[in-house]
């Protein structure tokens, strides 16, 4: 459902509404806006002269595409653009008693305990009377802070004249206050060419300490998902997808129902139900299936590495907070330290602006972090993985496999529609004795002794019952205790194995013997 017409399509609309300037001021547009009065001239200028033309109406019966570029006619505006603000209450904060015979009012923060709730200025319209937010509306997370729903609400009019006074009006009557935080400017557009939604929101904050920063979101959706050849095929991968992750959970539900509360118990089946939605496929390929395993026997040297690597990690973001978030934008909040930290380690750093900030502190920060982050943990989680990989490329090198491969799964469907379309006779368990019988037949003829081969039998049952035992690939937990009968078995496994070598020995010095004599 992506595709690069989304990003040209978000690259048109932005440089219509982000990069367009004021006319008669070229240096004002509304990525440039820093106080209220640029803020109404990019309203009356930029922002009316790009949603105001006849075309973009889906209501209009008369397209007019004389003296209009490509950007508009190809593109239609999908209902009225709508404008909202949310506002604080006087007296949110205090005045120190110093400076209060300067200053009587203060307006706090935007946060729900602040928002004011008041009618205010004129009164008579939807703009200056305050609207509830429905219940389950999402809240926006701006600059300086997470806005709900609602506030002072205007609707744009089909007309360009009366939008253009209805602005006017607002900024004579001063609509924007001391008290406002937010303004949000929300409208859509359907492109037909391209078959895509895109959704528009124009952010500007009005933080408590003065100014205004702006922000914008552009997303193009396609809401009309299938409509050409390729979404129907696309429609196909994403049924056969649903069909591979119903077969994947009908095979861990049938392990729940055998294996009941034990399942629960295996670290193993935990990370199995993590993998049915992450990416359980790779397991249809020899190598990603060694990557599952690897993934799947290191996850708790994982996670004990990950408790230490975040608390180092923390606590250099901590520092970086503390000694340059005053002053380096990077290091502004705590969750931009956090990303300024990983961005170091992918050597995408401004070191010349923390240098700056503390030519003595920038330095140690940096080259403290560095060791102990980037030379120290990182190798130490690639040595986890590395020693892991290695087990488990030994356990394949002697035949330990998952239980789930591709060849596996279409040889054995293939086999059961032949069966179900009797083109092929089911093997019962007495072929499967009779094969048996053959391998001991073939052995007398090779001229083993009836000894040999029951001893041979033997060894065979006490490896295929200790191998379901302790490599079984339903079930795998950390311990299990070997019973006294379970010590007895593996005792004469060990007995009879070196009753074999010994006599494998023998034979084969009679051998040595024998070519020596010739």
């Amino acid at each position: 459902m992506v595709n690069p017409h989304m990003y040209y399509l978000n690259k048109v609309m932005s440089s219509l509404f982000l990069d367009t300037s004021v006319p008669g001021d070229e240096r004002t547009s509304f990525k440039s806006i820093r106080s209220i009065t640029d803020f109404w001239k990019f309203m009356e200028g930029p922002l009316l002269e790009g949603l105001y033309w006849d075309s973009w109406y889906t209501n209009q019966k008369v397209y007019d595409f004389k003296n209009t570029s490509r950007i508009y006619y190809e593109n239609i505006l999908l209902g009225f653009p709508r404008v909202r603000q949310l506002k604080v209450r006087n007296d949110t904060c205090k005045v120190h008693s110093s400076f209060q015979s300067l200053m009587e009012e203060c307006y706090d923060k935007y946060t729900g305990g602040n928002e004011d709730l008041t009618d205010f200025g004129l009164q008579h319209d939807t703009e200056w009377k305050y609207s509830s937010p429905a219940i389950s509306s999402p809240w926006h997370w701006g600059f300086v802070g997470v806005y709900k729903n609602g506030g002072y609400i205007f609707t744009l009019s089909r007309s360009k004249s009366e939008t253009k006074n209805k602005f006017i009006n607002l900024r004579l009557n001063s609509w924007i206050t001391r008290g406002t935080r937010v303004v949000f400017i929300d409208f859509s557009l359907y492109n037909a060419n391209v078959n895509l939604f895109c959704i528009i929101r124009l952010v500007a904050e009005f933080p408590a300490t003065g100014g205004i920063l702006t922000s914008w979101q552009f997303y193009s959706v396609k809401l009309l998902r299938y409509v050409s050849f390729y979404d129907y095929f696309i429609a196909s991968c994403e049924i056969t997808f649903c069909i591979f992750l119903i077969v994947f959970t009908t095979q861990e539900v049938k392990k729940m129902r055998e294996f009941k509360s034990a399942y629960f118990r295996s670290i193993w089946n935990w990370l199995e139900l993590l993998l049915l939605g992450i990416f359980k496929f790779i397991n249809f390929n020899k190598t990603m299936a060694q990557l599952s395993s690897t993934l799947s026997r290191c996850i708790k040297d994982i996670i004990g590495f990950a408790i230490m690597f975040f608390i180092i990690f923390f606590a250099y973001a901590q520092l970086g907070y503390l000694v340059f978030g005053s002053q380096v934008d990077d290091f502004s909040t705590f969750q931009n330290s956090i990303f300024a930290q990983f961005r170091i380690v992918l050597g995408d750093f401004n070191f010349a602006g923390i240098q700056q900030v503390s030519r003595i502190l920038g330095p140690i920060y940096f080259v403290t972090f560095i060791f102990f982050v980037f030379f120290v943990l990182l190798n130490m989680f690639l040595a986890i993985i590395n020693n892991t990989y290695s087990e488990v490329k030994a356990d394949y090198s002697l035949g330990r496999r998952p239980d789930f491969e591709l060849g596996e799964m279409i040889k054995k469907g293939y086999y059961n529609v032949l069966e179900k379309l009797k083109l092929k006779t089911p093997e019962k368990d007495e072929d499967k004795s009779m094969k048996t019988g053959d391998l001991a037949e073939k052995a007398r003829r090779e001229g083993f002794d009836e000894k040999e081969i029951q001893s041979a039998e033997q060894m065979k049952k006490w490896k295929e019952r200790l191998e379901k035992k302790y490599y079984s690939a339903e079930i795998q937990d950390d311990y299990q205790p070997v019973t006294q009968q379970e010590f007895r078995e593996l005792f004469l496994y060990a007995v009879e194995l070196e009753k074999e070598l010994h006599y494998v020995s023998l034979k084969l010095n009679r051998v040595m013997r024998k070519v020596s004599a010739l």
